[in-house]
Formats: structure tokens, sequence, C-alpha cells
């Protein structure tokens, strides 16, 4: 397919209004192709740092660098520290004192083993626990480290080894203590949704920074995703593959939840086309709307600091997000 097709030009010029500079900034670099130094980029995330969002995140936050409870960067859900870290790293936030900040906060969670819980440790005991809250949380941490310039880190380091060192190689993926829920209704046997967190994560790390030991990781669990034709990982009661319907209502932000766009959109950054995407890439464009537009249609507005898009309206989000998979797939 030639992508001139969906990239049209009403929807581009849409996707940079100013009104929303996060998406301008974005899709200067993943639809244009511009540089991260091209001026339009650099007065795009300025604008990003006086948008209302980001204000009001920075607005709240504590002048110890946290958001809600010091000794918990996980409650409030959605309002507390690693939420909003995220959000800020998804909406193109630049690196700040302000962030700083907030990032060594998170930095106090972290064990000896690299990997994160979401309390803070109370002895030293606690600070060499190797038990996991769950791998969406290493994952969305690791995602926005890495966004913000401390991919080279010795902790992040650690917590990317961690990541190596507790994969799962017999059965693909990482152990999660919440998952499965029910063995005989899933075909992983670990936390599929949390390592596609993890995957993100490592997707963003430069390849020249990739050790051989991540990027095999990397080539593991994609094939995982590929298996289960990537949101048909439920087990029906005669064995057969079922889809995780939730995932076909695309959504942002989605924190440890995903959908079959966030899939799409980690494989084609990390440059997989297989044909057991095909299936997922035809439901993306079959959602499209007529004017060239995706709707939103999974929200977490109302429990946020700040309410991003409507529910049921067309989305700068959404249609950047499939925009930008489509555009990689059939580049």
């Amino acid at each position: 397919m030639d992508p001139t097709s969906f990239l049209q030009d009403d929807v581009i010029e849409w996707l940079l209004e100013p009104s929303n500079p996060s998406v301008r900034f974005w899709t200067l670099q993943q639809i244009l192709d511009k540089s991260p130094t091209d001026k339009e980029v650099i007065e795009a995330q300025n604008a990003v740092m006086q948008s209302d969002c980001v204000k009001r995140f920075l607005d709240v936050q504590d002048s110890d660098g946290f958001w809600g409870k010091r000794e918990d960067m996980y409650n409030p859900k959605y309002r507390a520290t690693t939420h909003n870290l995220l959000i800020l790293a998804e909406l193109g936030a630049k690196r700040t004192p302000e962030m700083e900040k907030a990032l060594e906060h998170v930095f106090l969670y972290q064990r000896e083993s690299g990997h994160f819980l979401i309390s803070l440790p109370k002895t030293e005991k606690g600070r060499a626990s190797v038990v996991k809250d769950g791998c969406c949380i290493d994952g969305n941490i690791l995602y926005y480290m890495v966004h913000f310039g401390y991919v080279d880190d010795p902790r992040v380091k650690a917590l990317i080894d961690f990541q190596v060192d507790y994969y799962d190689t017999e059965n693909e993926g990482w152990l999660c203590r919440a998952f499965p829920i029910d063995q005989s209704k899933v075909y992983p046997v670990n936390c599929y949704m949390g390592a596609v967190k993890v995957l993100k994560g490592l997707s963003r790390i430069p390849k020249s920074k990739l050790s051989s030991k991540v990027q095999d990781i990397i080539n593991r669990y994609v094939e995982a995703i590929l298996e289960n034709e990537i949101y048909k990982y439920l087990k029906n009661p005669d064995g057969t593959r079922k889809e995780k319907a939730g995932w076909k209502r695309f959504g942002f932000p989605i924190f440890y939840q995903s959908d079959v766009l966030e899939v799409l959109d980690i494989l084609t950054e990390l440059g997989v086309k297989d044909e057991r995407m095909q299936e997922s890439i035809d439901f993306v464009l079959a959602n499209r709307g007529k004017d060239g537009k995706w709707l939103l249609r999974n929200t977490f507005n109302g429990k946020m600091l700040c309410d991003i898009e409507e529910k049921g309206k067309a989305s700068k989000w959404i249609t950047l997000r499939a925009l930008r998979g489509l555009k990689r797939f059939y580049s």
C-alpha cells in the first residue's frame, strides 16, 4: 500500500495545529521526518512545556519532586508520581530540573537488583527484595527514563540488566505475581500486557546502546507477540484462540493497559514487518473515519490530573498513533 493513501494533507495539517503542541511535536518528527534539532521541533517542544496539561502537572508537583504520597509512587492510581511522569514523557515534555527531581524521587524505590516496587523500602532487607509488583511498572519506568535522557545512568542500566536476568526463556516473558488469574483462559504463562510495557521501554533505547543480550530478549518477545497475532492471547474452552476485545478500543494514555495500536507502534518502531501483523493493520485501517481520522474509544478522563481529548470524538492522539504505525509498516 502507498503510504500517501492514508497520509492525507488535511489530516496532517490538523495534527500540526498549535492547539495541541504535543501532537504537533511528535507529528513533525514521526510523520514529516524532521530532526529533533529542527527549529520547528524545538519550538513545538517549548510550546509543550507551556501547554495546559503540562503546566497543571507541574503546578501540583511537591517541592520534593513527587506527586501524591511521598512513600507511594503508584497510588492514588493515575495521579501519583510514576503515572504523571509517564504522561509527561508521552506528551513530549523536556528534561527540566522539575523532571529531574521527580526522577530522583522514583529512584528511591529501586531495589538492589535493579527493579522497582511501588513503596519505599523501609529497611536494607526491603531494598534487597526481588519480589515483583509487575513488569508493567518496570517497563513504564524504563520508557520515561529513556525519554528524559537517563539511558546511560547506571541505575537505568541496572533496571535493563534486571529485565534480561529476570526474563523467563522457557515460557517467554517476565514473571508477575498477579498473572495469570486463570491459566486455563490464557495462552501466555507470564503477563502478556505487562511484557508489552517492557518491550516498549526497550524499544526506545537507541540501537547503538543495545547489548546483544537485550536484542535477543527483544527478538524473543517480538516472536511471542506475533505468535499471538498481537491481540489473540485468550483461550476458548475448546483451546482455540480468542481475541482480547478491549485491545480493539483505542485509547490514550493507557498506562498499564494496552491495545492493538500500542503493540503495532512498538513493533514498527523496532522495524518489524510480518504477515502476522496484517490482521491488526487491516483492523486499524477499517476503523479510520471517512475524514481520515480515528476516534478516542478508551479514556481515563476524570481519573488523571488533566483530561486528554473527549471520548467518542475524533482524536489527534489516536490518529497520530495509527498513522505513524501504518507509515512505518508500509514504508
